[in-house]
């Protein structure tokens, strides 16, 4: 099998070779140096290599070329290698061109000429993205034989992209190869979903925790007690593992479904402070992630806790198989869910047509189709913009006249320059309609006027509930189920055992501490949540050694 390439393009003698020479230096053992003088013979040369079925991990391109801009060759190049990372080389600081390219070519990273020395201001750079692009490496050649009209592959399908984990898909009602599974498993379709490994093995209809166990997630905790354990492992919990887990604290983090939280469904966070090209949700989930778990933090999926009980000093928490793990202290990161929307037809339909959050499973099945999208929230928007790249329409629905009192402003611009995405303010949905499979909805707008309109997918942003349940009889809440910490317990707290107040993330339970979009007045923001998540970890030591 050929090496991948690295193609190198620009319409300056000189500068081509230069570049050239620096990525033969440091890559030309692992991959195929190539170069093209102009974005017409650049993309000739790509067409050429897909011919022969050559991989391409990276393209570095020169903006200011004649005939074809460098932000105009990687928005083409997108259809030959969409997967490949994409690089942008700038004479000096030209914001727009960056602007320009991040929007329309998706471009991963921007680099100013010249980037002399190499190894400080181009290696650094070029070896994290092809290390993400070589991400994930898969374990196992996974195939998924189920129903795209499923709750239950939907689930599974859910579960494996939200983990990184690579697969095939393979429906039931159009894949003449799931039949040939489905004989060879002696399954029918009344036992979908199916997972198939690559030495053979078949799960049929598995649960999650099994599936996980298969594809080599850690399931169980090592140990019976722990400095900290974290419950979350969204962009709080993540944090909080990192920096446990690296100042010394033996560090369990345990995650119901997913590292990453909501904010790891994202497609593109493009504010987050030290990104100017943005960056997705998985890619962050990722590295924090692999991070952790670098420095020796425990990261247990799926770990359902199902409640938790006072031995003090200590907490113990159990999870829904029945185990307990004792923490010293304990940091509640359980994030919050999209509240679930209320009208008739909407429940039984959910991951049938109705979702919470979009990914790519979801994007590709709805291709070409028409979708609505309920919010009017960075999140909703995030999500009109992803989905816009598969289906044929996208219509926003909000309550509001108009999306500047909710939704970011760069957001925004976007969505208003979009061809596919449109906007229908003062509406809301009033009924879901379909059997077994979404078909249309019952909008209502201006409050009394209803209509029906025909629909192929529906996805719902519409407000967040706090994931506290397990936390009744134990930890205070508010009114609407989100942790109170620090000065809102009140001062001093009702039942305080300790001669001390409370730390300012703590919660009614000493010990205990709460970060992230859980806790009762928090920002709601991915950087202010990692924030939390590190200073939790600073009070857990200042608690740990007053005792």
């Amino acid at each position: 099998m050929s090496r991948p390439v690295l193609l190198a393009v620009d319409d300056d003698g000189p500068v081509l070779a230069a570049v050239e020479r620096d990525l033969r230096d440091r890559y030309a053992e692992h991959y195929q140096i190539v170069a093209a003088s102009s974005g017409d013979q650049a993309l000739d040369l790509l067409r050429r290599l897909r011919l022969r079925d050559d991989t391409v991990a990276l393209l570095l391109v020169d903006q200011r070329m004649p005939g074809m801009s460098g932000t105009e060759f990687l928005a083409a190049s997108r259809e030959l290698y969409p997967d490949a990372r994409r690089v942008l080389l700038t004479a000096y600081a030209d914001t727009d061109a960056a602007i320009r390219a991040i929007n329309d070519a998706d471009v991963h990273h921007y680099l100013l000429k010249p980037w002399d020395p190499p190894e400080e201001r181009l290696y650094p750079v070029l070896d994290d993205l092809l290390e993400t692009w070589r991400r994930p490496a898969p374990a196992a050649n996974l195939r998924v034989v189920g129903d795209r009209w499923s709750a239950a592959s939907h689930a599974l399908r859910e579960f494996l992209a939200r983990n990184l984990v690579p697969y095939r898909w393979l429906d039931v009602e159009t894949d003449p190869q799931a039949r040939v599974l489905l004989d060879a498993a002696r399954a029918d379709a009344g036992s979908l979903p199916i997972l198939v490994t690559d030495d053979g093995e078949v799960l049929v209809d598995p649960d999650l925790h099994a599936v996980a166990e298969r594809i080599g997630l850690q399931v169980r905790a090592e140990r019976s007690a722990y400095d900290l354990v974290v419950v979350g492992a969204g962009p709080a919990g993540l944090a909080a593992g990192v920096y446990g887990a690296s100042e010394g604290l033996s560090t369990l983090v345990l995650e119901c479904n997913a590292p990453g939280g909501q904010a790891g469904t994202t497609s593109r966070i493009e504010n987050y402070l030290g990104f100017p090209v943005g960056l997705s949700g998985a890619d962050l989930t990722l590295r924090a992630r692999e991070q952790a778990i670098r420095f020796g933090a425990e990261i247990l999926v799926p770990a359902e806790v199902a409640g938790l009980r006072r031995e003090d000093p200590y907490t113990l928490i159990r999870l829904a198989d029945g185990t307990e793990v004792s923490a010293s202290t304990l940091l509640i990161a359980s994030g919050v869910n999209y509240r679930t929307l209320d009208v008739p037809g909407a429940a039984p339909l959910t991951g049938t047509g109705v979702y919470y959050g979009a990914g790519r499973a979801e994007g590709v099945d709805h291709a070409g189709g028409r979708v609505f999208v309920v919010g009017g929230g960075n999140s909703a928007g995030q999500a009109a913009l992803f989905l816009a790249q598969f289906a044929a329409s996208v219509t926003l629905l909000v309550r509001a006249a108009d999306l500047t009192s909710t939704m970011s402003s760069y957001l925004i611009d976007r969505i208003e320059a979009s061809d596919t995405i449109s906007l229908e303010p003062r509406t809301e949905v009033a009924g879901v309609l379909g059997e077994r499979r979404l078909e249309g909805l019952r909008l209502r707008s201006n409050g009394t006027e209803e209509r029906e309109v025909p629909a192929n997918a529906l996805f719902v942003f519409v407000g967040q509930a706090p994931r506290t349940s397990w936390l009744e009889g134990v930890v205070r809440r508010d009114d609407k189920g989100f942790v109170l910490t620090g000065g809102d317990l009140g001062l001093p707290p009702p039942d305080w055992p300790l001669e001390v107040p409370p730390l300012p993330l703590e919660t009614s339970v000493p010990g205990v501490f709460a970060a992230g979009d859980v806790r009762h007045g928090s920002v709601k923001r991915i950087a202010s949540a990692v924030g939390e998540g590190a200073m939790a970890v600073r009070f857990a030591h200042e608690r740990l050694a007053g005792r």
